[in-house]
Protein backbone atom coordinates (compact mmCIF):
# COMPACT_ATOMS: atom_id res chain seq x y z
CA UNK A 1 0.00 0.00 0.00
CA UNK A 2 2.77 2.45 0.83
CA UNK A 3 4.32 1.83 -2.57
CA UNK A 4 1.02 2.62 -4.25
CA UNK A 5 0.53 5.83 -2.34
CA UNK A 6 4.10 6.92 -2.94
CA UNK A 7 3.84 6.07 -6.61
CA UNK A 8 0.60 7.99 -6.90
CA UNK A 9 2.06 11.05 -5.23
CA UNK A 10 5.20 10.92 -7.35
CA UNK A 11 3.08 10.62 -10.47
CA UNK A 12 0.84 13.49 -9.46
CA UNK A 13 3.68 15.90 -8.89
CA UNK A 14 5.95 14.74 -11.74
CA UNK A 15 3.75 14.41 -14.78
CA UNK A 16 6.10 12.13 -16.70
CA UNK A 17 8.61 10.65 -14.27
CA UNK A 18 9.22 6.95 -14.09
CA UNK A 19 12.94 6.47 -13.84
CA UNK A 20 16.62 7.30 -14.05
CA UNK A 21 19.98 6.66 -15.65
CA UNK A 22 23.33 4.99 -15.18
CA UNK A 23 27.03 4.85 -15.83
CA UNK A 24 29.59 2.24 -16.68
CA UNK A 25 30.55 0.55 -19.91
CA UNK A 26 28.65 -1.42 -22.51
CA UNK A 27 30.35 -3.43 -25.18
CA UNK A 28 27.43 -4.00 -27.50
CA UNK A 29 25.69 -7.21 -28.44
CA UNK A 30 25.60 -10.77 -27.25
CA UNK A 31 23.52 -13.92 -27.04
CA UNK A 32 21.55 -15.60 -24.29
CA UNK A 33 23.63 -17.72 -21.95
CA UNK A 34 26.94 -17.23 -23.70
CA UNK A 35 27.63 -13.51 -23.99
CA UNK A 36 30.71 -11.77 -22.59
CA UNK A 37 29.01 -8.38 -22.46
CA UNK A 38 28.09 -6.06 -19.65
CA UNK A 39 24.56 -4.76 -19.29
CA UNK A 40 24.67 -1.31 -17.68
CA UNK A 41 21.36 -0.03 -16.42
CA UNK A 42 20.29 3.23 -14.86
CA UNK A 43 18.03 3.41 -11.80
CA UNK A 44 16.12 6.23 -10.16
CA UNK A 45 16.74 4.96 -6.62
CA UNK A 46 19.30 2.79 -4.83
CA UNK A 47 18.31 -0.55 -3.34
CA UNK A 48 16.56 0.15 -0.04
CA UNK A 49 17.61 -3.31 1.16
CA UNK A 50 18.97 -6.53 -0.31
CA UNK A 51 16.74 -8.66 1.91
CA UNK A 52 13.95 -10.47 0.06
CA UNK A 53 11.57 -10.26 3.00
CA UNK A 54 11.80 -6.48 3.20
CA UNK A 55 12.29 -5.73 -0.48
CA UNK A 56 10.61 -3.12 -2.64
CA UNK A 57 9.54 -3.49 -6.27
CA UNK A 58 8.79 -1.08 -9.14
CA UNK A 59 12.02 0.87 -9.79
CA UNK A 60 13.93 -1.39 -7.37
CA UNK A 61 12.92 -4.60 -9.14
CA UNK A 62 16.18 -4.91 -11.17
CA UNK A 63 18.23 -5.21 -7.98
CA UNK A 64 15.99 -8.02 -6.76
CA UNK A 65 15.70 -9.86 -10.09
CA UNK A 66 19.48 -9.88 -10.45
CA UNK A 67 19.98 -12.10 -7.42
CA UNK A 68 16.63 -13.70 -6.62
CA UNK A 69 14.21 -15.92 -8.50
CA UNK A 70 10.46 -15.59 -8.02
CA UNK A 71 8.07 -18.52 -7.79
CA UNK A 72 6.46 -17.54 -11.09
CA UNK A 73 7.45 -15.29 -13.96
CA UNK A 74 5.09 -12.62 -15.21
CA UNK A 75 4.79 -12.20 -18.96
CA UNK A 76 5.06 -8.65 -20.37
CA UNK A 77 1.25 -8.51 -20.19
CA UNK A 78 1.29 -9.60 -16.55
CA UNK A 79 0.21 -13.23 -17.02
CA UNK A 80 1.76 -15.74 -14.57
CA UNK A 81 4.05 -18.30 -16.20
CA UNK A 82 5.96 -21.26 -14.71
CA UNK A 83 9.35 -20.59 -13.14
CA UNK A 84 10.43 -22.04 -9.79
CA UNK A 85 6.84 -23.22 -9.58
CA UNK A 86 6.07 -25.38 -12.61
CA UNK A 87 2.32 -25.73 -12.10
CA UNK A 88 -0.40 -24.76 -9.64
CA UNK A 89 -4.01 -25.41 -8.79
CA UNK A 90 -6.74 -24.14 -6.46
CA UNK A 91 -9.23 -26.10 -4.39
CA UNK A 92 -12.97 -25.69 -5.00
CA UNK A 93 -13.46 -22.63 -2.80
CA UNK A 94 -10.18 -21.05 -3.98
CA UNK A 95 -8.68 -20.84 -0.50
CA UNK A 96 -5.87 -23.39 -0.95
CA UNK A 97 -3.30 -23.10 -3.72
CA UNK A 98 -1.00 -26.06 -4.36
CA UNK A 99 2.20 -25.43 -6.33
CA UNK A 100 4.60 -27.97 -7.78
CA UNK A 101 8.22 -26.77 -7.57
CA UNK A 102 11.45 -27.44 -9.43
CA UNK A 103 13.83 -29.86 -7.72
CA UNK A 104 17.04 -28.91 -9.58
CA UNK A 105 17.63 -25.45 -8.10
CA UNK A 106 20.20 -24.39 -5.53
CA UNK A 107 20.89 -21.08 -3.83
CA UNK A 108 24.33 -19.61 -4.42
CA UNK A 109 25.45 -20.79 -0.96
CA UNK A 110 24.73 -24.38 -2.00
CA UNK A 111 21.46 -24.73 -0.08
CA UNK A 112 18.82 -26.64 -2.07
CA UNK A 113 15.65 -24.79 -3.00
CA UNK A 114 12.59 -26.72 -1.83
CA UNK A 115 9.03 -26.23 -0.63
CA UNK A 116 10.08 -25.56 2.95
CA UNK A 117 12.36 -22.72 1.81
CA UNK A 118 9.53 -21.34 -0.33
CA UNK A 119 7.05 -21.48 2.55
CA UNK A 120 9.42 -19.70 4.90
CA UNK A 121 10.08 -16.95 2.35
CA UNK A 122 6.37 -16.33 1.82
CA UNK A 123 5.63 -16.06 5.53
CA UNK A 124 8.68 -13.85 6.14
CA UNK A 125 7.55 -11.47 3.39
CA UNK A 126 4.00 -11.38 4.74
CA UNK A 127 5.34 -10.49 8.19
CA UNK A 128 8.23 -8.30 7.00
CA UNK A 129 8.70 -4.58 6.54
CA UNK A 130 8.28 -4.38 2.78
CA UNK A 131 5.77 -1.69 1.75
CA UNK A 132 4.19 -4.47 -0.33
CA UNK A 133 3.84 -6.91 2.59
CA UNK A 134 0.07 -6.35 2.52
CA UNK A 135 0.00 -8.06 -0.88
CA UNK A 136 0.19 -11.34 1.02
CA UNK A 137 -2.26 -10.30 3.74
CA UNK A 138 -4.67 -13.03 2.67
CA UNK A 139 -2.02 -15.73 3.17
CA UNK A 140 -3.09 -17.59 6.30
CA UNK A 141 -0.32 -20.17 6.11
CA UNK A 142 2.29 -21.68 3.79
CA UNK A 143 3.79 -25.11 4.29
CA UNK A 144 5.68 -27.86 2.52
CA UNK A 145 3.68 -30.98 1.70
CA UNK A 146 6.92 -32.53 0.46
CA UNK A 147 10.14 -31.13 -1.02
CA UNK A 148 8.47 -30.39 -4.36
CA UNK A 149 4.98 -29.40 -3.21
CA UNK A 150 4.04 -26.08 -1.61
CA UNK A 151 0.62 -25.44 -0.11
CA UNK A 152 -0.61 -21.89 0.51
CA UNK A 153 -3.77 -21.45 2.58
CA UNK A 154 -5.73 -18.21 2.19
CA UNK A 155 -8.13 -16.53 4.58
CA UNK A 156 -10.23 -15.60 1.54
CA UNK A 157 -9.87 -16.06 -2.23
CA UNK A 158 -7.26 -13.75 -3.74
CA UNK A 159 -7.32 -13.55 -7.56
CA UNK A 160 -4.05 -11.58 -7.55
CA UNK A 161 -1.99 -14.11 -5.58
CA UNK A 162 -0.05 -15.45 -8.57
CA UNK A 163 0.76 -11.89 -9.65
CA UNK A 164 2.19 -11.20 -6.20
CA UNK A 165 4.25 -14.40 -6.39
CA UNK A 166 5.79 -13.04 -9.58
CA UNK A 167 6.76 -9.83 -7.80
CA UNK A 168 8.60 -9.30 -4.53
CA UNK A 169 6.08 -11.43 -2.64
CA UNK A 170 7.54 -14.43 -4.46
CA UNK A 171 11.27 -13.71 -4.08
CA UNK A 172 13.22 -16.68 -2.81
CA UNK A 173 16.19 -16.18 -0.45
CA UNK A 174 18.40 -18.89 1.01
CA UNK A 175 17.12 -19.88 4.48
CA UNK A 176 20.74 -19.89 5.69
CA UNK A 177 20.77 -16.12 5.19
CA UNK A 178 17.63 -15.47 7.23
CA UNK A 179 18.53 -13.17 10.12
CA UNK A 180 22.21 -13.00 9.19
CA UNK A 181 24.08 -9.88 10.25
CA UNK A 182 24.66 -8.95 6.60
CA UNK A 183 21.25 -10.02 5.25
CA UNK A 184 20.31 -6.49 4.20
CA UNK A 185 23.55 -5.95 2.27
CA UNK A 186 24.52 -9.44 1.04
CA UNK A 187 21.74 -11.09 -0.97
CA UNK A 188 21.85 -14.88 -1.30
CA UNK A 189 19.36 -16.16 -3.84
CA UNK A 190 19.18 -18.59 -6.72
CA UNK A 191 19.05 -15.85 -9.37
CA UNK A 192 21.09 -15.18 -12.51
CA UNK A 193 23.70 -12.96 -10.84
CA UNK A 194 25.72 -12.60 -7.66
CA UNK A 195 26.39 -9.19 -6.13
CA UNK A 196 30.09 -8.27 -6.17
CA UNK A 197 30.34 -6.44 -2.85
CA UNK A 198 33.96 -5.47 -3.46
CA UNK A 199 33.10 -3.46 -6.57
CA UNK A 200 29.74 -2.18 -5.35
CA UNK A 201 29.38 1.32 -3.94
CA UNK A 202 26.18 1.17 -1.88
CA UNK A 203 23.77 3.91 -2.88
CA UNK A 204 25.63 4.66 -6.11
CA UNK A 205 26.70 1.65 -8.19
CA UNK A 206 25.86 -2.05 -7.88
CA UNK A 207 28.04 -4.59 -9.70
CA UNK A 208 27.01 -8.17 -10.42
CA UNK A 209 28.69 -11.20 -12.02
CA UNK A 210 26.87 -14.08 -13.68
CA UNK A 211 25.90 -17.04 -11.52
CA UNK A 212 27.88 -19.81 -13.25
CA UNK A 213 25.57 -22.50 -11.85
CA UNK A 214 22.29 -20.78 -12.72
CA UNK A 215 19.62 -23.34 -13.50
CA UNK A 216 18.13 -21.31 -16.42
CA UNK A 217 21.19 -20.04 -18.35
CA UNK A 218 19.17 -19.51 -21.52
CA UNK A 219 17.46 -16.52 -19.83
CA UNK A 220 20.77 -14.76 -19.04
CA UNK A 221 22.03 -12.55 -21.87
CA UNK A 222 25.02 -10.80 -20.25
CA UNK A 223 27.96 -12.01 -18.19
CA UNK A 224 27.98 -8.89 -16.04
CA UNK A 225 25.41 -6.42 -14.80
CA UNK A 226 25.94 -2.90 -13.48
CA UNK A 227 23.13 -0.78 -12.04
CA UNK A 228 24.05 2.85 -11.42
CA UNK A 229 21.94 5.41 -9.59
CA UNK A 230 21.72 8.72 -11.47
CA UNK A 231 18.33 10.40 -11.31
CA UNK A 232 18.91 13.78 -12.94
CA UNK A 233 17.62 14.30 -16.48
CA UNK A 234 20.77 16.12 -17.58
CA UNK A 235 22.98 13.36 -16.20
CA UNK A 236 20.86 10.85 -18.08
CA UNK A 237 21.47 12.62 -21.37
CA UNK A 238 25.19 12.99 -20.64
CA UNK A 239 25.51 9.29 -19.76
CA UNK A 240 23.76 8.34 -22.98
CA UNK A 241 25.91 10.64 -25.09
CA UNK A 242 29.03 9.29 -23.41
CA UNK A 243 28.14 5.66 -24.10
CA UNK A 244 28.10 4.95 -20.36
CA UNK A 245 24.73 3.23 -20.20
CA UNK A 246 22.91 0.47 -22.05
CA UNK A 247 19.42 1.46 -20.98
CA UNK A 248 17.45 3.60 -18.55
CA UNK A 249 13.99 4.87 -17.76
CA UNK A 250 13.57 8.38 -19.13
CA UNK A 251 12.78 10.68 -16.25
CA UNK A 252 11.64 13.60 -18.42
CA UNK A 253 10.00 13.12 -21.83
CA UNK A 254 11.25 16.51 -22.95
CA UNK A 255 14.68 14.88 -23.38
CA UNK A 256 13.44 12.25 -25.85
CA UNK A 257 14.65 14.12 -28.96
CA UNK A 258 18.15 14.45 -27.49
CA UNK A 259 18.16 10.78 -26.52
CA UNK A 260 17.01 9.63 -29.95
CA UNK A 261 19.55 11.97 -31.51
CA UNK A 262 22.25 10.05 -29.65
CA UNK A 263 21.16 6.85 -31.39
CA UNK A 264 19.07 5.33 -28.61
CA UNK A 265 15.78 3.58 -29.25
CA UNK A 266 12.68 4.50 -27.26
CA UNK A 267 10.39 1.85 -25.77
CA UNK A 268 7.13 3.35 -24.47
CA UNK A 269 4.53 1.97 -22.09
CA UNK A 270 1.52 3.29 -20.20
CA UNK A 271 1.14 2.42 -16.53
CA UNK A 272 -0.97 5.27 -15.18
CA UNK A 273 -4.02 7.29 -16.05
CA UNK A 274 -4.38 10.95 -15.26
CA UNK A 275 -7.42 13.16 -14.80
CA UNK A 276 -9.93 14.02 -12.09
CA UNK A 277 -11.09 11.74 -9.31
CA UNK A 278 -14.69 12.67 -8.49
CA UNK A 279 -14.50 11.39 -4.95
CA UNK A 280 -17.61 12.68 -3.19
CA UNK A 281 -20.14 10.59 -5.06
CA UNK A 282 -22.64 10.71 -2.20
CA UNK A 283 -22.54 14.51 -2.07
CA UNK A 284 -21.52 14.70 1.59
CA UNK A 285 -19.08 17.60 1.07
CA UNK A 286 -20.39 18.92 -2.21
CA UNK A 287 -24.03 18.10 -2.85
CA UNK A 288 -23.73 18.57 -6.60
CA UNK A 289 -21.22 15.71 -7.02
CA UNK A 290 -23.79 13.35 -5.55
CA UNK A 291 -25.70 13.58 -8.85
CA UNK A 292 -24.51 11.41 -11.73
CA UNK A 293 -25.53 14.09 -14.25
CA UNK A 294 -23.07 16.52 -12.65
CA UNK A 295 -20.24 14.02 -12.76
CA UNK A 296 -21.06 13.27 -16.40
CA UNK A 297 -21.15 17.00 -17.13
CA UNK A 298 -17.61 17.36 -15.80
CA UNK A 299 -16.51 14.59 -18.18
CA UNK A 300 -18.08 16.36 -21.15
CA UNK A 301 -16.66 19.73 -20.09
CA UNK A 302 -12.95 18.90 -20.33
CA UNK A 303 -11.17 18.30 -23.65
CA UNK A 304 -9.04 15.22 -22.94
CA UNK A 305 -7.02 15.47 -26.13
CA UNK A 306 -6.18 19.10 -25.45
CA UNK A 307 -5.08 18.14 -21.92
CA UNK A 308 -2.83 15.43 -23.35
CA UNK A 309 -1.17 17.89 -25.71
CA UNK A 310 -0.85 20.75 -23.23
CA UNK A 311 0.20 18.82 -20.14
CA UNK A 312 2.06 15.77 -21.50
CA UNK A 313 3.16 17.15 -24.90
CA UNK A 314 1.22 14.33 -26.56
CA UNK A 315 3.06 11.54 -24.73
CA UNK A 316 0.13 9.30 -23.92
CA UNK A 317 -3.21 8.00 -25.17
CA UNK A 318 -6.61 9.57 -24.61
CA UNK A 319 -8.84 7.33 -22.48
CA UNK A 320 -12.16 7.41 -20.70
CA UNK A 321 -11.58 4.44 -18.38
CA UNK A 322 -9.26 3.49 -15.54
CA UNK A 323 -8.79 -0.16 -16.56
CA UNK A 324 -5.69 -0.89 -18.69
CA UNK A 325 -5.76 -2.25 -22.22
CA UNK A 326 -4.54 -5.61 -20.89
CA UNK A 327 -7.64 -6.00 -18.70
CA UNK A 328 -10.47 -8.30 -19.84
CA UNK A 329 -12.77 -5.43 -18.92
CA UNK A 330 -11.17 -2.91 -21.24
CA UNK A 331 -13.54 -1.62 -23.93
CA UNK A 332 -12.15 0.71 -26.64
CA UNK A 333 -15.60 2.26 -27.04
CA UNK A 334 -15.43 3.61 -23.49
CA UNK A 335 -12.42 5.74 -24.38
CA UNK A 336 -14.85 8.02 -26.23
CA UNK A 337 -17.74 7.75 -23.80
CA UNK A 338 -17.63 11.49 -23.07
CA UNK A 339 -16.43 13.48 -26.09
CA UNK A 340 -15.68 17.15 -25.50
CA UNK A 341 -19.10 18.83 -25.54
CA UNK A 342 -19.54 21.94 -23.34
CA UNK A 343 -23.15 22.40 -24.42
CA UNK A 344 -23.99 18.85 -23.38
CA UNK A 345 -22.29 19.56 -20.05
CA UNK A 346 -24.47 22.65 -19.51
CA UNK A 347 -27.62 20.66 -20.34
CA UNK A 348 -26.72 17.97 -17.83
CA UNK A 349 -26.00 20.56 -15.13
CA UNK A 350 -29.39 22.14 -15.76
CA UNK A 351 -31.09 18.70 -15.62
CA UNK A 352 -29.40 18.09 -12.27
CA UNK A 353 -30.75 21.36 -10.88
CA UNK A 354 -27.65 23.50 -11.40
CA UNK A 355 -28.45 25.70 -14.42
CA UNK A 356 -26.19 28.41 -12.99
CA UNK A 357 -23.45 25.99 -12.02
CA UNK A 358 -21.93 25.56 -8.56
CA UNK A 359 -18.64 25.97 -6.69
CA UNK A 360 -16.13 23.13 -6.37
CA UNK A 361 -13.24 23.17 -3.91
CA UNK A 362 -10.18 21.18 -4.98
CA UNK A 363 -6.54 20.90 -3.86
CA UNK A 364 -3.69 22.31 -5.92
CA UNK A 365 -0.49 20.36 -5.44
CA UNK A 366 2.53 22.59 -4.90
CA UNK A 367 4.66 21.74 -7.93
CA UNK A 368 6.56 23.59 -10.63
CA UNK A 369 3.77 23.61 -13.23
CA UNK A 370 0.11 24.50 -12.75
CA UNK A 371 -0.96 23.82 -16.35
CA UNK A 372 -3.34 20.99 -15.40
CA UNK A 373 -4.97 23.03 -12.67
CA UNK A 374 -5.28 26.16 -14.79
CA UNK A 375 -6.94 24.29 -17.64
CA UNK A 376 -9.36 22.45 -15.33
CA UNK A 377 -10.40 25.77 -13.83
CA UNK A 378 -10.90 27.22 -17.30
CA UNK A 379 -12.84 24.28 -18.77
CA UNK A 380 -15.14 23.88 -15.78
CA UNK A 381 -15.61 27.63 -15.52
CA UNK A 382 -16.79 27.70 -19.14
CA UNK A 383 -19.79 25.52 -18.22
CA UNK A 384 -20.54 27.33 -14.96
CA UNK A 385 -18.55 25.36 -12.38
CA UNK A 386 -16.36 27.68 -10.31
CA UNK A 387 -13.22 25.94 -9.10
CA UNK A 388 -11.61 27.16 -5.88
CA UNK A 389 -8.14 25.80 -5.19
CA UNK A 390 -6.39 25.26 -1.88
CA UNK A 391 -2.64 24.90 -2.36
CA UNK A 392 -1.14 21.86 -0.67
CA UNK A 393 2.43 20.88 0.01
CA UNK A 394 3.38 17.60 -1.67
CA UNK A 395 4.41 16.20 1.71
CA UNK A 396 0.86 16.44 3.06
CA UNK A 397 -1.20 16.12 -0.12
CA UNK A 398 -1.77 12.36 0.01
CA UNK A 399 -2.92 12.42 3.62
CA UNK A 400 -5.31 15.29 2.96
CA UNK A 401 -6.81 13.64 -0.10
CA UNK A 402 -7.34 10.20 1.44
CA UNK A 403 -8.71 11.88 4.60
CA UNK A 404 -11.71 12.94 2.45
CA UNK A 405 -11.05 16.67 2.81
CA UNK A 406 -11.86 17.33 -0.85
CA UNK A 407 -14.79 16.36 -3.05
CA UNK A 408 -12.61 16.05 -6.17
CA UNK A 409 -8.97 16.28 -7.14
CA UNK A 410 -6.61 16.12 -10.08
CA UNK A 411 -4.46 13.01 -9.81
CA UNK A 412 -2.34 10.46 -11.65
CA UNK A 413 -2.94 6.91 -10.55
CA UNK A 414 -1.70 3.46 -11.48
CA UNK A 415 -3.70 0.94 -13.52
CA UNK A 416 -3.37 -2.39 -11.72
CA UNK A 417 -2.78 -5.60 -13.70
CA UNK A 418 -5.80 -7.45 -12.29
CA UNK A 419 -9.38 -6.30 -11.79
CA UNK A 420 -9.21 -7.51 -8.19
CA UNK A 421 -6.28 -5.21 -7.45
CA UNK A 422 -7.84 -2.27 -9.29
CA UNK A 423 -11.17 -2.65 -7.52
CA UNK A 424 -9.63 -2.91 -4.07
CA UNK A 425 -7.45 0.13 -4.70
CA UNK A 426 -10.05 2.58 -5.98
CA UNK A 427 -13.58 1.13 -6.17
CA UNK A 428 -14.66 -1.03 -3.22
CA UNK A 429 -16.00 0.41 0.01
CA UNK A 430 -12.69 -0.16 1.82
CA UNK A 431 -10.48 0.95 -1.08
CA UNK A 432 -7.83 3.55 -0.28
CA UNK A 433 -8.91 5.85 -3.08
CA UNK A 434 -12.62 5.46 -2.41
CA UNK A 435 -11.73 8.07 0.16
CA UNK A 436 -15.29 8.60 1.44
CA UNK A 437 -15.65 4.80 1.61
CA UNK A 438 -19.03 4.95 -0.04
CA UNK A 439 -20.72 1.57 -0.49
CA UNK A 440 -22.16 0.54 -3.84
CA UNK A 441 -24.07 -2.71 -4.17
CA UNK A 442 -23.43 -3.08 -7.89
CA UNK A 443 -19.68 -2.73 -7.37
CA UNK A 444 -19.70 -5.09 -4.38
CA UNK A 445 -21.60 -7.80 -6.28
CA UNK A 446 -19.39 -7.59 -9.35
CA UNK A 447 -16.19 -7.64 -7.28
CA UNK A 448 -17.48 -10.70 -5.40
CA UNK A 449 -17.87 -12.47 -8.75
CA UNK A 450 -14.35 -11.43 -9.75
CA UNK A 451 -13.09 -12.89 -6.47
CA UNK A 452 -14.90 -16.22 -6.45
CA UNK A 453 -16.25 -16.87 -9.96
CA UNK A 454 -14.82 -18.86 -12.82
CA UNK A 455 -12.40 -17.16 -15.19
CA UNK A 456 -15.17 -16.47 -17.70
CA UNK A 457 -17.50 -15.18 -14.98
CA UNK A 458 -14.75 -12.94 -13.59
CA UNK A 459 -13.93 -11.53 -17.03
CA UNK A 460 -17.59 -10.76 -17.69
CA UNK A 461 -17.94 -9.12 -14.29
CA UNK A 462 -14.81 -7.04 -14.93
CA UNK A 463 -16.28 -5.71 -18.18
CA UNK A 464 -19.56 -4.89 -16.43
CA UNK A 465 -17.71 -3.21 -13.58
CA UNK A 466 -15.68 -1.03 -15.92
CA UNK A 467 -18.76 0.06 -17.89
CA UNK A 468 -20.69 0.76 -14.69
CA UNK A 469 -17.96 3.00 -13.30
CA UNK A 470 -17.73 4.89 -16.62
CA UNK A 471 -21.51 5.27 -16.86
CA UNK A 472 -21.66 6.54 -13.28
CA UNK A 473 -18.74 8.91 -14.01
CA UNK A 474 -16.81 8.08 -10.86
CA UNK A 475 -13.75 9.54 -12.57
CA UNK A 476 -12.86 11.92 -15.38
CA UNK A 477 -9.85 10.21 -17.00
CA UNK A 478 -8.07 12.23 -19.71
CA UNK A 479 -5.26 10.01 -20.91
CA UNK A 480 -2.91 7.16 -20.12
CA UNK A 481 0.53 8.58 -19.40
CA UNK A 482 3.42 7.44 -21.57
CA UNK A 483 6.59 6.39 -19.80
CA UNK A 484 9.68 5.59 -21.84
CA UNK A 485 12.67 3.31 -21.53
CA UNK A 486 15.68 4.22 -23.69
CA UNK A 487 18.23 1.66 -24.87
CA UNK A 488 21.20 1.74 -27.22
CA UNK A 489 21.04 0.52 -30.80
CA UNK A 490 22.34 -2.95 -29.88
CA UNK A 491 19.65 -3.61 -27.28
CA UNK A 492 16.03 -4.73 -27.48
CA UNK A 493 13.54 -4.14 -24.68
CA UNK A 494 10.05 -5.41 -23.96
CA UNK A 495 8.21 -3.25 -21.47
CA UNK A 496 6.26 -4.70 -18.55
CA UNK A 497 2.57 -3.82 -18.44
CA UNK A 498 2.48 -3.95 -14.64
CA UNK A 499 5.82 -2.45 -13.60
CA UNK A 500 7.68 0.83 -13.82
CA UNK A 501 10.87 -0.90 -14.97
CA UNK A 502 11.25 -3.59 -17.66
CA UNK A 503 11.89 -7.01 -16.20
CA UNK A 504 15.54 -8.00 -16.40
CA UNK A 505 15.09 -10.98 -18.73
CA UNK A 506 13.24 -8.74 -21.23
CA UNK A 507 16.31 -6.58 -21.82
CA UNK A 508 18.49 -8.42 -24.31
CA UNK A 509 20.96 -7.95 -27.17
CA UNK A 510 19.45 -7.60 -30.62
CA UNK A 511 19.85 -10.71 -32.72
Amino acid sequence: MVKKLAAALTAAVMAVALAACGGGSDSGSGGGGGSNDTLTLGAIVPATTQSAADSRWANESPYMQAVYDTLVHLSPTGDPEPWLATEWSLNKDKTVMTLKLRTDVKFTDGTPFNADAAAQNILRFRDGTSPNASNLANVKDAKAVDDATLEITLSQPDPALLVYLGQNGGLMESPKQFGAADEKTNPVGSGPYVLDSGKTVVGSKYVYTKNADYWAPESVYYDNLVISVLADKNTQVNAIRGGQVTGLNVIDNTTLKEIEGAGFGIFPHELDWTGLMLLDRAGSLNEALGKVEVRQAINYAIDSNAMLQAVAQGHGTVTGQIFPETSPGYDPALDDAYPFDPEKAKELLADAGYPDGFELDMPLLQTGSTTSFDLVKQYLGDVGITVNYTQLDVNTAINDIIAAKYAATFFQLQMDPTAWQEANFVLTEAATFNVFHQPDKTVADLVATIQTGSEDEADTATAELNKYVVDQAWFNPWYRVEGNFAANANTDVTQQSDNAYPYLWNIKPKA
